[in-house]
């Protein structure tokens, strides 16, 4: 069978043909400069989560911050610094280790959790405890196999269903980011175009003129197309902000810019605070009984667990590197690498740290090592000192790249078997139920259960794993676990 794999060169010898060997860069038909490019993409597009998690966790006042069951609250500036220090030294340890594209920051989802949910019953310590116990269940899971195993049961239409629906996910993402749909405030059509329609704000304009310059590079084949779209973006953005002056988002009026204007700093050097780190404690286990916390352990574990597979699932096929069966390269090291992540993020108070969808957006410029990772973690760890530079891209620049990298993903769609209803229903559910609960977790597991009956009632139980059938068990009990919390107490 013909295949369209370039024409690699053996590395030459010296300290740079000694890293080509370890990253694989030649290997895998990479080149340094794409693999740097896609590393300072991938950047990029993440950088908002140096400004974003503060602003979940912590707060400038004690007025506005999210305060725990004691009061307490965390400053912003600190939780900015460690976010950045963990989803740097994180994201190289990945890049070293597991050797992959895959970028590291907070999780958004578990960072809510925690802010909305978790601290109304516990201190801020005793959350990240949590967090810190959650990240050590996933890493014995990893260390132990079942976590490989049970990511090598998934069916091969499934874990291809995985990576459509995170296109989707984090087209969706960028879209609503960027202001371009908009919920209605209605149930009847809960989502619309715009602000009643009308997409004619300055933060909604200047991501439609991102997604079109990127997109025009993409079509003509022009090398380093996302990363030139974004730098030119930025740069109109910054003097239509000059003429225009809107301001970020207070949150209430709609034309205004999600999260940060772009304007050139006025203070570019400032040193981190890292206070945060080792304020973590296992007090949570006295203050609400055993049940209630573990409870809490659980929904996170697998919140976390099946977040990050499925992320890495999606990444690996969209950069090339997947086997047929949907596996990669040094599986084990990259989960177990994925669960320490967990602890370091507790451990330093910015929420569990785990794979970024948006990582994409680097692969989707080229990049295919892990060298991209050093390179993205190295710039994270540059961004505590220079966290005044990362609010220069507005949020609707990095959604427009969103927006292009889950169009590549979603071309992934034509793989499926769709005459097979057995297949496609439980396909089908995984692929729309991410977007629409913004979970990659609720995804998977609505696949999961959805495949294990279906597949079982159609007479082909003999060829679900029984991986998968506890698995999907434990889906059942976490889509429940309400009624069970509630009767914990």
């Amino acid at each position: 069978m013909a295949t369209n794999a370039p024409v690699t060169t053996p590395p030459r010898p010296g300290v740079g043909g000694t890293l080509d060997r370890f990253f694989e860069i030649t290997h895998r038909g990479s080149t340094w400069a794409r693999e740097i490019r896609g590393g300072v993409v991938t950047f990029v597009t993440m950088a908002y989560i140096v400004i974003l998690n503060p602003l979940i966790l912590g707060g400038f006042s004690a007025d506005q911050a999210a305060k725990d069951v004691a009061g307490n609250w965390l400053e912003n500036g600190q939780v900015g610094a460690v976010t950045a220090l963990t989803a740097g030294v994180m994201t190289i340890l990945f890049g070293t280790v597991a050797r992959l594209p895959f970028a590291f920051a907070a999780g958004l989802g578990i960072n809510s959790f925690l802010a909305v949910n978790v601290v109304q019953d516990v201190t801020w310590p005793e959350a990240m405890g949590l967090v810190v116990i959650n990240g050590l269940v996933i890493t014995i899971l990893a260390v132990t196999g079942l976590r490989s195993m049970i990511f090598t049961a998934v069916p091969a239409a499934l874990k291809t269903a995985i990576t459509v629906g995170i296109g989707l996910f984090i087209a969706f993402i960028g879209l609503v980011d960027s202001g371009f749909v908009r919920t209605s405030g209605t149930s009847s059509p809960p989502l619309q175009l715009g602000d009643s329609g009308s997409v004619a704000t300055l933060p909604t304009i200047t991501f439609v003129i991102g997604l079109l310059v990127i997109g025009v590079l993409m079509a003509r084949k022009v090398r380093g197309a996302i990363f030139i779209g974004i730098v030119a973006s930025t740069i109109i953005a910054i003097a239509l902000q000059a003429i225009f002056q809107v301001p970020p988002s207070n949150g209430q009026n709609l034309d205004d810019w999600n999260l940060n204007a772009p304007v050139l700093p006025t203070q570019i050097v400032a040193l981190p605070d890292l206070s945060l780190v080792g304020q973590f404690s296992f007090g949570a286990f006295a203050r609400i009984g055993v049940l209630s916390a573990v409870m809490l352990v659980f929904t996170l574990v697998f919140t976390n667990f099946f977040d990050a597979m499925g992320t890495m699932t999606g990444l690996a096929k969209a950069g090339d590197v997947a086997d047929a069966d949907g596996t990669f390269p040094r599986l084990r090291s990259a989960l177990i690498v994925e669960g320490v992540g967990a602890v370091a993020g507790g451990a330093t108070s910015s929420s569990s740290n785990t794979v970024f969808v948006e990582s994409a957006s680097g692969i989707g410029e080229g990049a295919r090592t892990g060298f991209a990772s050093v390179v993205t973690g190295a710039l994270f760890l540059l961004a505590m000192f220079f966290t005044p530079l990362t609010q220069v891209v507005p949020l609707e620049v990095a959604a427009s790249a969103l927006v292009i990298v889950g169009a590549l993903m979603v071309s992934q769609i034509s793989q499926i078997d769709w005459t097979d209803f057995s297949v496609a229903l439980p396909v089908f559910l995984t692929i729309i139920t991410m977007p629409l609960t913004y979970s990659i977790a609720n995804g998977i597991g609505v696949g999961f259960v959805s495949w294990v009956v279906v597949r079982a009632f159609a007479g082909r139980a003999r060829t679900i794993s029984p991986l998968l059938w506890v698995v999907a068990a434990g889906f059942l009990v976490y889509f429940v676990r309400g009624p069970i919390e509630a009767l914990i107490g």
